[in-house]
């Protein structure tokens, strides 16, 4: 256990997430994905934590567990073709992680996320969150209308508005 990481993540206040991602970002992410998901089937959830829980903390969970966790707990994998993708952002860590359910994972590689998460820690720690969130979406947005393109009609299943934790 990593006293030193427990500590960052309970002392870092809740409003440092608001911060960093003020409501014109917010809405800029929101008016992205909303944008986004008319030219595929998949579904995008965007959710920013500034500090785990303490309970997560206790058993040295990863960003990356810690987005499964979400992506389970938010209902994103509860998409009619299996196409939620979670873009999970956690600050203290300073790590992004994207998850996507398995009817995408099938035909997007994870090399793709990966890229496109080291991207948006760049762009993060260079303090262009707004950028980087919108580029990423960008990125995302052009894989997906390429492997599931939108046919037909094609219902917004999850909010779109970025999720502050």
């Amino acid at each position: 256990m990593q006293f030193d990481r427990i500590f960052r993540h309970l002392l870092e206040p809740h409003w440092w997430a608001l911060r960093v991602f003020p409501m014109a970002a917010r809405q800029a992410i929101e008016q992205a994905i909303t944008a986004s998901e008319q030219r595929h089937q998949a579904e995008l959830r965007f959710v920013v934590e500034a500090g785990m829980p303490l309970r997560a903390l206790l058993r040295d969970q990863s960003a990356r567990q810690r987005a499964i966790e979400l992506f389970a707990r938010l209902g994103i994998w509860d998409t009619e073709h299996n196409s939620g993708v979670l873009i999970y952002v956690q600050l203290i860590d300073r790590r992004v992680e994207i998850v996507a359910d398995r009817g995408i994972s099938a035909r997007v590689g994870e090399a793709f996320w990966s890229s496109v998460c080291r991207r948006m820690e760049s762009e993060f720690a260079a303090g262009r969150f707004e950028n980087g969130a919108l580029v990423a979406l960008g990125d995302i947005t052009t894989a997906l209308a390429e492997h599931f393109p939108a046919i037909g009609i094609n219902p917004d299943e999850l909010a779109n508005a970025p999720l502050i934790l």
